[in-house]
């Protein structure tokens, strides 16, 4: 039997067709049947009115830790899909560094498992660049992407051994993957728990300065520009990387890069008032450099916004500045922060940065995902752009409470999504 789902006079924004228009959309058995203009639905169609409201494709969060398997007391599948889908997401990326590390065709075929049974949206898994993240040995590229992974990314640390990237790089330029990298070089880097900077100095703590994300950025560009490989750049922070990935587009090479809500808004000197919930790596820098982010938001050298959702027990945040790990949670913030303080505030037009969260990150990860056309699975978000609400995390779907943002006032909230599940590669 035929299932139809009809929206009714809501603004359509979908940038992969240039549309913004007050229409409806017919959906019909997971499909999109129909955009725009008045559609004639059957009686049997469920209605859904989207007055006043934006519709757009389901948006896109590239970059997600769900913790499981292995750390299942920060997050799960489960509970970290459900933090997505009450954030507006309906599908989502997750990084490697569980436990064991998802290095393996196994691995991946045992997260697409668990996703398949407990996830609330499409799960597309990452795996790791080197076997157990030890940055040695090359995993099995191939036999992980024949497993259903997207792209390989050993995010939370490095790969310091330049002819491994290479190696990894060449994979990708005959494979046609994206290999995720995040930029840090670990012996600048070692022991620092928060930017080099003034409040570094005020407060007495080990600094990690831009030079250890530049100098890892221009490496992989450089990499990326010998072989042909896609090189995504992780949670640029520094201005020095936003102008790296502007040269090296400029050039020709492919790399692409995204930016997290918490790199455009907060600056370093937040660790003295919040403390752990504001330690993350790479750190939060400084207004120059978030000036230097927004801009190449702006201007296209940053094209995709992510949340890196980053979940830790707040026993574990509870362990101070030195002790305490990396990363805050993002997945239920990230769309009233974007539509705050980053459209209303003129950085982004509204179509722009609904890009930056549906059609881009699903080229760059390769997903027929992302789009609003005809035939296309209907993954569809709807947002409130006129609700105000302040952000509560003690309502959040995720097990984990570390949130920089809780008590901030913000306009523009998810009112509903709609998610085929199943990955659409």
């Amino acid at each position: 039997m035929t299932h139809a789902v009809h929206i009714q006079n809501g603004r359509i924004i979908e940038p992969a067709n240039n549309v913004d228009e007050v229409g409806d959309i017919l959906i019909v058995d997971g499909k999109i049947a129909q955009v725009g203009g008045k559609v004639a639905a059957t009686q049997e169609a469920q209605r859904i009115d989207a007055t006043g409201m934006i519709v757009t494709p389901g948006l896109i969060d590239m970059h997600v830790h769900l913790r499981e398997p292995g750390f299942e007391h920060k997050e799960t599948i489960a509970t970290g899909t459900a933090a997505a889908d009450a954030g507006g997401f309906t599908s989502v990326a997750c990084m490697a560094n569980t436990s064991p590390v998802t290095d393996s065709p196994e691995r991946i075929q045992h997260i697409n498992d668990i996703a398949r049974k407990n996830a609330k949206t499409n799960v597309y898994p990452v795996g790791s660049i080197t076997k157990n993240l030890a940055g040695e040995e090359l995993t099995d590229i191939r036999g992980m992407l024949a497993a259903g992974a997207i792209g390989i990314s050993d995010d939370g640390v490095t790969v310091m051994n330049a002819e491994l990237m290479r190696q990894a790089l060449a994979l990708s330029a005959e494979l046609d993957f994206p290999v995720m990298v995040h930029c840090e070089e670990h012996q600048l880097n070692a022991g620092g728990v928060m930017n080099l900077g003034e409040t570094s100095r005020k407060l007495n703590l080990k600094g990690s300065p831009n030079a250890a994300e530049d100098i890892i950025v221009a490496r992989d560009i450089m990499l990326a520009e010998m072989t042909g490989g896609h090189l995504h750049i992780l949670h640029v922070s520094t201005a020095g990387a936003v102008e790296l990935v502007r040269q090296g587009k400029q050039r020709g090479v492919h790399v692409t890069a995204e930016a997290c809500p918490h790199h455009c808004l907060l600056t370093d000197a937040e660790v003295e008032r919040l403390g752990t919930n504001a330690k993350m790596h790479p750190p939060l820098r400084t207004q120059t450099d978030i000036n230097a982010v927004l801009e190449g938001l702006r201007d296209g050298t940053i094209d995709a916004i992510a949340t890196d959702h980053a979940p830790h027990t707040p026993e574990e945040k509870a362990l101070g500045m030195q002790e305490a790990p990396n990363g805050i949670i993002g997945l239920e913030t990230c769309v009233p922060l974007v539509l705050t303080h980053l459209v209303d505030a003129g950085h982004l037009t509204l179509s722009e940065a609904i890009a930056k969260l549906t059609r881009i990150p699903a080229e760059i990860l390769g997903i027929q995902r992302g789009t609003l056309s005809i035939g296309a699975v209907a993954d569809i978000t709807i947002i409130d752009l006129d609700k105000v609400a302040k952000v509560d995390v003690a309502q959040s779907r995720s097990k984990s409470r570390n949130t920089p943002f809780d008590g901030w006032e913000l306009k523009g909230w998810p009112a509903m999504v709609i998610c085929q599940k199943g990955n659409t590669l």
